[in-house]
């Protein structure tokens, strides 16, 4: 069920906390996360395209920006006195073109309080 915790703030994908009350909605936050691919990146991504593989810079890039887009979502929830967030949808992106593209990720959900 959980997605991650970030330390008071739980963040799961499900719309509700099993076992929990909802007692205030506090509205939709998100993070977004815009990284540059670089050309070397790029070039070495495209001959394992060829050759076949995982491009690990890629992947790493993307953890990345996963990792900010989420700390940036929490962030908001908890500057409205949230201890959670439901509901939470990551997107992936690419923005641009096949050369010099970005990468960008969009992570949002529902800021909530709840109590045992």
């Amino acid at each position: 069920m959980a997605l991650a915790g970030n330390g008071d703030i739980m963040v799961v994908t499900t719309p509700n906390l099993e076992g929990t009350r909802i007692v205030r909605y506090l509205g939709i936050v998100s993070g977004e996360a815009i990284m540059g691919a670089n050309i070397f990146k790029d070039f070495l991504a495209g001959i394992r395209d060829i050759i076949g593989g995982r491009s690990g810079a890629y992947e790493d890039e993307l953890r990345k920006a996963k990792t900010v887009a989420l700390d940036e979502m929490v962030q908001q929830a908890r500057a409205l006195g949230a201890n959670a967030i439901v509901a939470v949808d990551l997107d992936y992106e690419s923005i641009g073109t096949d050369r010099g593209g970005m990468l960008m990720v969009t992570a949002a959900g529902t800021a909530i309080v709840y109590e045992r």
